[in-house]
């Protein structure tokens, strides 16, 4: 009855919204699980020969010709400030665009593509946050048996990004 008072008074309607769904891409990064948009990712491939770029930030690996288009490659261990990891057979780069800039990220592997309920969200910890720049992430999602941290890929490869140019 109350409710209904409330509804009258300020026009007002209680929440009855379904709770949104993220999907992700999930990877691995020095031993750390990440969180990656889904809609932000084009693709994911098989490492193949960088072409490296002089002078050039050292995060950015190279550049690759990825069926007739050039691509940036950023390393995420090293902008990430982590321990660099030898590349392997699960090494994969993942391809996605960024405010209309198409980008590779070299990760370690890629696990899974995943639904995550946003209820289950979390501010970053200030402990993760002392370990990689907290402007880079969304947050922290809560599993079961598991935590993954949420990238927030614009961030990542647009800050301090010499121009639009560089990421064709």
């Amino acid at each position: 009855m109350a409710e209904l008072a409330l509804k009258k008074e300020t026009g007002l309607k209680k929440e009855t919204r379904s709770e949104e769904l993220l999907q992700l891409v999930v990877f691995q990064l020095a031993e750390e699980e990440f969180g990656l948009d889904i809609m932000q990712v084009q693709e994911i491939i098989r490492i193949p020969d960088i072409t490296r770029i002089p002078h050039s930030p050292d995060y950015v690996k190279g550049v690759i010709n990825l069926r007739g288009k050039i691509i940036t490659v950023i390393n995420l261990d090293t902008r990430f400030g982590m321990q660099q990891k030898e590349h392997d057979d699960n090494s994969r780069i993942i391809v996605a665009e960024v405010d209309e800039n198409v980008v590779g990220m070299v990760v370690d592997s890629v696990s899974e593509v995943m639904r995550l309920s946003s209820s289950t969200v979390e501010p970053v910890p200030d402990l993760i946050s002392g370990k990689i720049n907290a402007n880079y992430l969304k947050g922290v999602g809560k599993l079961e048996d598991r935590m993954l941290i949420l990238l927030d890929i614009t961030k990542v490869v647009m800050e301090d990004a010499p121009s639009k140019v560089a990421y064709c």
